[in-house]
């Protein structure tokens, strides 16, 4: 069985709070794109994970794809299983691939193994994993909330929209995302600014993030203005950092674009 997990970006992220627990309380709009990853799951005589492409750096065992077969192997005392991972999305870049990979490897043994897991059971073992990872259980745009689990539907029209996405080839990680942000304080929520028309997004539409992280990496935000001024009617930064994206209405300006730091650029959402 082959499956292609995708990443994610994120549509405005504000940080709402610090919580008790030491996380923060955020509100974003998540996305799938069509860039993915590769996921192969076989049935064998043995337990095997393969990782191909990208490197990740880790341990075995620590892989999330990895966790997400012990998760099910320990409720549910699936078989042994041959996982081969071709990793494409990179890795620290805000686009939330191993969280994709890990739900991805969820929905391969439910199907493989026909444990008939409900959406709602998926959810659940799939938040054991990441904060991130229930939102690719369905992959419909979707505000997150909370830690980022606490997922509601939102309708948006993403038809006709052209995307390019960029990564320098930094890694970001959470912590250094979180150190100097400053909270928002009386916000317009994230799902009432993605309703309206794309054109008002530049205006409204912030990542928290970004304050932080281009102050330690300057070049994301030269990025990001270098897809404003080749016509991009939004760009932001996704998630954490560090990639940054461009959302664009005309097709030529997006066709157009190139940078060697270039990983997509095309349709949104596939044309169905």
């Amino acid at each position: 069985m082959i499956l292609y997990p995708p990443a994610k970006i994120n549509l405005g992220l504000n940080i709402l709070r610090k919580r008790e627990d030491g996380y923060h309380d955020i509100d974003t709009c998540m996305v799938e794109i069509p860039f993915t990853d590769i996921l192969e799951v076989t049935k064998s005589d043995s337990f095997e994970f393969l990782q191909t492409g990208i490197k990740i750096s880790g341990a075995g065992g620590t892989n999330l794809c990895e966790q997400a077969y012990q998760l099910l192997q320990n409720e549910f005392e699936i078989g042994p299983v041959r996982i081969h991972l071709r990793k494409q999305i990179p890795v620290g870049a805000g686009l939330g691939g191993g969280s994709a990979d890990a739900t991805y490897t969820l929905l391969a043994l439910n199907q493989l193994f026909q444990l008939q897991l409900s959406i709602d059971k998926l959810k659940q073992l799939a938040s054991e994993l990441g904060s991130d990872c229930p939102f690719f259980v369905e992959g419909l745009p979707q505000i997150a909330q909370g830690r980022g689990e606490i997922l509601s539907t939102v309708e948006l029209d993403l038809s006709n929209i052209f995307l390019v996405l960029l990564n320098p080839g930094i890694h970001v990680g959470t912590k250094e995302a979180y150190d100097g942000v400053t909270v928002s304080v009386d916000v317009i929520s994230i799902e009432e600014i993605v309703q309206k028309p794309i054109e008002q997004w530049k205006a409204l539409l912030k990542n928290d993030f970004e304050t932080s992280v281009f102050k330690r990496h300057p070049e994301l935000e030269k990025l990001k203005e270098a897809l404003y001024q080749s016509g991009a009617i939004y760009a932001a930064m996704s998630g954490s950092g560090s990639s940054v994206f461009g959302l664009y209405t005309n097709e030529d300006a997006a066709m157009n674009f190139n940078s060697t730091h270039l990983i997509y650029k095309g349709w949104l959402k596939n044309p169905s």
